[in-house]
């Protein structure tokens, strides 16, 4: 079967992600960001790799599985989660950090967080990525830290924040208005001096967004190839999944997967996943079927 031909938000496609020592080259097939909870709240895991060896054991798992990023966050974002102190956050962190870049010096790692003094101390142990679910506006000294560090960040839309974001989720024209959103972050960041080339986009799936919200904002995540910029998302296990499929209860890796290949299919370059395996072999044989349009 012949690949699909090129889409038209193909020459608007962000093609490379500069991180602070790297390039990402970024192709048809979506790279995979897999998931380091290391908390003992995160509302998938439940706290699953909250100590530190087991946080190292699964980077190395998924590593091994095809990860081709590591995301390792050290305070829960989930719905009403609670703050933890700056000193907290990096002691949960930082040894899963250190002991990774020991073990493999080569592996991109990402630091999941909204706080500056966590991200500076994270990229000085190993991390390439400020990944902060804020858009780099939770802390003021963020986007110094960014631009000081030259590390890759990314800036995800949220409707208020954690402890408020799922109360009453209202929008007019979602995808619009986080198109609106995402564009102004870039600016914003363009502005303060980051490069272009250093700064991806997240719509934020699951933050202050209903599960009809979700699923429109996962249905046109091309329409934000016109920012310019590399598209990350993270849907994996969320509860939009549950109740698409009638059940909050049941098992999401299945609706992970084959809601990963429509992302795909949009073009999305990174999909931030708790479950690398399963999805990095659904996404070989998708686009070795055809699945995915020829860049």
């Amino acid at each position: 079967m012949a690949a699909l031909s090129p889409h038209p938000w193909d020459s608007r496609r962000a093609s490379v992600w500069q991180l602070r020592t790297r390039t990402l080259s970024l192709g048809n097939q979506p790279l995979l960001m897999g998931i380091i909870n290391v908390t003992p709240d995160s509302f998938s895991e439940g706290g699953q790799f909250f100590g530190p060896e087991a946080a190292i054991e699964q980077g190395l798992k998924l590593l091994d599985e095809g990860a081709a990023i590591l995301d390792i966050g050290g305070e829960s974002t989930r719905p009403y989660s609670t703050p933890v102190t700056p000193q907290e956050e990096l002691s949960r962190v930082l040894p899963v950090i250190e002991a990774l870049h020991r073990a493999r010096p080569d592996a991109i790692l990402s630091i999941d967080t909204s706080k500056a003094a966590v991200a500076r101390a994270a990229i000085a142990a190993g991390a390439e990525i400020i990944n902060d679910v804020t858009g780099l506006t939770g802390d003021p000294e963020m986007i110094a830290v960014a631009k000081e560090t030259q590390a890759g960040v990314c800036a995800m839309h949220m409707q208020g924040t954690p402890q408020t974001m799922q109360d009453n989720p209202i929008y007019t024209d979602i995808v619009a208005e986080i198109h609106d959103y995402l564009r102004q972050r870039r600016d914003a960041l363009l502005a303060a001096g980051i490069q272009r080339d250093r700064i991806c986009l997240d719509p934020g799936i699951g933050f202050g967004k209903t599960h009809e919200h979700n699923v429109t904002l996962m249905a046109n995540c091309d329409r934000f190839h016109d920012l310019g910029q590399p598209l990350l998302v993270g849907h994996s296990r969320k509860g939009f999944i549950g109740k698409l499929l009638g059940d909050k209860e049941a098992p999401r890796l299945f609706g992970t997967l084959g809601s990963a290949l429509a992302l795909a299919v949009q073009g999305v370059q990174i999909i931030r996943v708790h479950d690398v395996r399963p999805l990095k072999e659904a996404l070989a044989l998708f686009a070795a079927c055809g699945g995915l349009p020829s860049l």
